[in-house]
C-alpha cells in the first residue's frame, strides 16, 4: 500500500472558502454509523477504504471571513474620551426640623435601641437556657437592662477582669450594687438572639444575631442623612477560630482580624445602613426584581455592596455618595446614576477607570507637584492628580474646576508652599471620613464582649454604634437650638444610670468589704448631683432616709434637714420634710 492510500488525497482549499464542519444538514443523523464496514471487521492490518458519504450527512462550508470578522451584534463599544472638564454639580444642604427641646441621653439612645429589642433579648435568652440546661434563668426585661447597664458602664471604666469590678480591692459600686458577679455570668453566658433549632438548611451565616442586626437596621434607616454620604468597610475585633471563614483580615486596618461590615453614613459620622459580609452568600435576601433593578448582573463586589447600600436613600436626585478604590468603578458610577439617580465620587484604580487616557506616573512626576491631568466620557470625568504620588479619581459630580490649593511642605525651601489642587480632591477628602469618624468614636469606649461565641463582639458594636449614633443625633440637636452638648462619656455614664435606675426598686448594697477604708474627708460644698429626669419622676422606690450628714434641702431656701432621698439623693441631694411645703413629695412629682 502506498502513503497516498493510507493517508488519503489532500483537499484543494482556496483562499476565501474553506470546508469546515459545523453540523449535519440532518441533526438526527450521525456519522458514526457509516464508519464502519462489515466486509472487513477480520481485517486489522489495512485500514478501511474510505465510503462514500451520504448526501444528508454532508458538511455544511462556511466562510473563515465570518470568524476573523465578529458580527456587529457582538462588538462592544469602545469608550471614547476626550479631554474636557464636566460642570460641576451643587450639593443642596439638609434642612433638619428644629426639636421643641433636647431630650434626655436616653431618649435619643431609646430611639435605636427599642423595648423590642430589648424584649427579644431577654425571650431568647430564656429560650436558650432552656435548651442548654433543661432550665430558664427566668430574665426579665428589667433585669436585662441591668446587664446592658454594666456593660455601659464596662466599656468607660476598664479594668483588668470581670471580676474586679466586685472584688474588695477594687470595688466599683455602680457595676457592683446592681448585680452580683454570679448572676452577671450567668446573663454573659446565656443571652443568645435567635433559636437555634430553627436555623437548619439556612443560607445566612449570621442566622445567631441577624435578628438583632435587622431591627436596629431598621432604626438607624430613619435618621435624617445629609446629601453628603460615604461607603466605607469596618472591622469588627475577632481573632477566634469559631468563625470559621467569616473571620477576615485587612491589614491596613487597626483591627486587622474580625468580621466585616459595610457600611453607609452620613459625614457627620451617623452609620445609616449596612451589610454582613459573609462570602458567596452575602446577598442571600437580595430578590431578583430588585437584583435586576439595580443592575448587579455585570458588577464586581465591592460596586454591588455600594448599590445595595444606596438603593436604601431617600433623596436619591440631591445626594452625592463617595467611595474608594475597592468599589469603584467606571461602570459602577454610569449605573448609580442610571439605575439609582445618584451622583458618586471615588478614588479608582487604573484597570477600573473604563480605559481613560490618562498620563503615565513617571510623567506626571516629570510635569512636579500639583499637576493635574483628566479626560471625560459620558458625563463622568477622570482626574489624575500628583501630590505626594499620583492619585486617580472618577466622578459625574464635581470636575477639575474651580481650582484651589493645599498646604504641602517643600524640602528644599524648608517651608510650605501652595500647591494647585482640584476640586474634586477636596470634595472628597471632607465627605469620605463619615465612616472613620464612626469607628474612632466606637473604639473611644467600646464594650468588653470577649467570649468563645462568636457572635457576642457583634453584640457589642450593636451596643456601641448605638450610643455613637444616638450621641451624634443629640448633638445636631443641640446645634440646632445653639446649646452646648454634653461629651461622648457623659452621654454614655447618663444612658447607663438612668437603665439602672428607671423604673425600678433600688437595688440592695453589695456585699460589705473587709478591708478598712480612711475616712472621708468632708468636702466644705459637695457637689450635688441630680438624678435623670426618667430616674427622678418614674414614681418607684423613692423613700425618705434619715442620715448622719446634714445639709441644705434643694427647694425650699430656709430648709435644713438630714433626710434624703434612698433612691436618686445618693448622699447628696437633701430635701426637708416640713408639714408646710412637703418638699420630699414636691420634688418627685410632675
Amino acid at each position: 500500500m502506498d502513503c497516498l492510500t493510507f493517508y488519503g488525497h489532500p483537499t484543494t482549499t482556496s483562499t476565501a472558502y474553506s470546508t469546515i464542519a459545523l453540523l449535519p444538514a440532518d441533526p438526527c443523523d450521525s456519522e458514526v454509523e457509516d464508519l464502519s464496514d462489515p466486509d472487513n471487521e477480520n481485517d486489522e492490518d489495512l485500514p478501511p477504504p474510505p465510503k462514500k458519504r451520504r448526501k444528508r450527512n454532508r458538511l455544511v462550508e462556511a466562510s473563515l471571513d465570518l470568524y476573523q470578522t465578529p458580527s456587529p451584534s457582538t462588538k462592544t463599544r469602545k469608550t471614547t474620551w476626550v479631554k474636557k472638564d464636566i460642570p460641576p454639580f451643587t450639593v443642596p444642604e439638609p434642612v433638619f426640623m428644629i426639636p421643641e427641646s433636647v431630650q434626655t441621653p436616653f431618649m435619643y439612645w431609646k430611639r435605636l435601641f427599642t423595648d423590642q429589642m430589648i424584649e427579644h433579648i431577654t425571650e431568647h435568652t430564656n429560650q436558650y437556657s432552656v435548651q442548654q440546661t433543661g432550665t430558664s434563668i427566668n430574665t426579665t426585661v428589667s433585669e436585662m437592662e441591668d446587664f446592658l447597664s454594666v456593660l455601659l458602664y464596662m466599656g468607660v471604666f476598664k479594668f483588668p477582669s470581670i471580676d474586679d469590678y466586685w472584688a474588695c480591692e477594687s470595688r466599683f459600686p455602680q457595676v457592683a450594687d446592681t448585680m452580683s458577679v454570679k448572676r452577671f455570668n450567668v446573663l454573659r453566658r446565656n443571652v443568645h438572639f435567635n433559636d437555634n433549632f430553627q436555623m437548619e438548611g439556612c443560607t445566612d451565616r449570621f442566622h445567631k444575631i441577624r435578628p438583632l442586626f435587622d431591627m436596629f437596621r431598621e432604626q438607624c434607616l430613619l435618621i435624617p442623612h445629609t446629601n453628603r454620604q460615604s461607603v466605607d468597610e469596618v472591622m469588627v475585633a475577632y481573632k477566634g477560630t469559631r468563625a470559621g471563614k467569616l473571620r477576615q483580615y485587612i491589614q491596613n486596618k487597626p483591627d486587622k482580624w474580625g468580621f466585616k461590615i459595610f457600611c453607609r453614613g452620613s459625614s457627620s459620622g451617623i452609620i445609616h445602613d449596612f451589610i454582613l459580609y459573609q462570602g458567596a452568600t452575602t446577598f442571600f435576601n437580595i430578590q431578583e426584581e430588585e437584583h435586576a433593578h439595580l443592575g448587579l448582573e455585570d458588577l464586581h463586589l465591592g460596586a454591588k455592596v455600594v448599590s445595595i447600600l444606596c438603593s436604601s436613600i431617600t433623596h436619591k436626585e440631591e445626594t452625592v455618595v463617595f467611595y474608594n478604590n475597592f468599589f469603584t468603578s467606571f461602570n459602577l458610577v454610569k449605573t448609580l446614576h442610571t439605575n439609582l439617580g445618584l451622583r458618586s465620587v471615588g478614588t479608582v484604580r487604573t484597570n477600573h477607570s473604563g480605559g481613560a487616557t490618562l498620563m503615565s506616573d513617571k510623567e506626571m512626576v516629570k510635569r512636579g507637584q500639583g499637576f493635574v491631568d483628566f479626560c471625560s466620557s459620558e458625563g463622568v470625568i477622570a482626574v489624575k492628580w500628583f501630590d505626594n504620588k499620583c492619585v486617580t479619581l472618577l466622578s459625574n459630580a464635581c470636575g477639575v474646576e474651580p481650582l484651589s490649593s493645599v498646604k504641602r511642605l517643600k524640602k528644599e525651601a524648608q517651608q510650605k508652599v501652595d500647591v494647585p489642587c482640584p476640586s474634586i480632591v477636596l470634595a472628597y477628602n471632607q465627605a469620605m471620613g463619615g465612616i472613620d469618624l464612626s469607628d474612632m468614636l466606637v473604639h473611644l469606649y467600646k464594650t468588653p464582649m470577649k467570649a468563645r461565641r462568636w457572635y457576642l463582639p457583634l453584640f457589642g458594636y450593636i451596643i456601641d454604634v448605638s450610643i455613637v449614633n444616638a450621641w451624634l443625633v443629640y448633638k445636631q440637636d443641640c446645634n440646632l437650638l445653639e446649646q452646648k452638648p454634653m461629651p461622648l462619656k457623659k452621654f454614655r455614664l447618663s444612658v447607663a444610670a438612668t437603665l439602672k435606675g428607671a423604673n425600678k426598686v433600688p437595688a440592695r448594697v453589695g456585699q460589705p468589704t473587709n478591708a478598712k477604708h480612711k475616712a472621708e474627708v468632708r468636702r466644705p460644698n459637695p457637689r450635688v448631683l441630680h438624678p435623670s429626669l426618667e430616674v427622678r419622676y418614674d414614681g418607684i422606690g423613692h423613700w425618705p432616709t434619715f442620715g448622719t450628714q446634714r445639709g441644705r434641702c434643694n427647694l425650699c431656701k430656709g430648709g435644713v434637714s438630714r433626710w434624703r432621698c434612698s433612691k436618686c439623693g445618693d448622699g447628696k441631694l437633701f430635701l426637708c420634710l416640713n408639714n408646710k411645703k412637703q418638699c420630699f413629695v414636691a420634688y418627685h412629682q410632675r
